[in-house]
């Protein structure tokens, strides 16, 4: 859980930095909600795979693909949401919705790999 949080720290300080040094007109106004989002989505995630490890590594793969789907659904909702309420540029906001969503992904594969490795 560690991980995560310097993980999402790290992000939200380079998010900052170009912010604010930096003329970004390719980072959308609510990227701190989709971090926030992702945030959240991957601390659920974790205690979700803690789980399924903890009792029964034959569940393992059962929970895994739950929570990709999971993570799907939750991710559409969320997008939804924000396409419903309108936004000023909504292309934008999906291009940086799914980039943090692949390095997310990227990062959970990394992280399970690793304790996978372990065991």
């Amino acid at each position: 859980m560690l991980r995560n949080f310097a993980f999402t720290a790290i992000l939200g300080i380079a998010f900052f930095i170009v912010l604010k040094f930096v003329n970004a007109s390719w980072v959308h106004p609510y990227i701190w909600y989709i971090l926030a989002f992702f945030f959240g989505l991957s601390f659920l995630i974790y205690r979700l795979m803690e789980y399924g490890m903890k009792d029964n590594r034959k569940k393992f793969v059962s929970f895994y693909l739950s929570t990709v789907v999971g993570r799907l659904i939750l991710s559409l909702i969320f997008i939804g949401i924000f396409l419903y309420h309108g936004l000023t540029d909504s292309l934008l906001f999906i291009i940086n919705f799914f980039i943090l969503y692949l390095c997310y992904t990227g990062f959970e594969i990394y992280t399970l790999y690793c304790n996978l490795r372990r065991d």
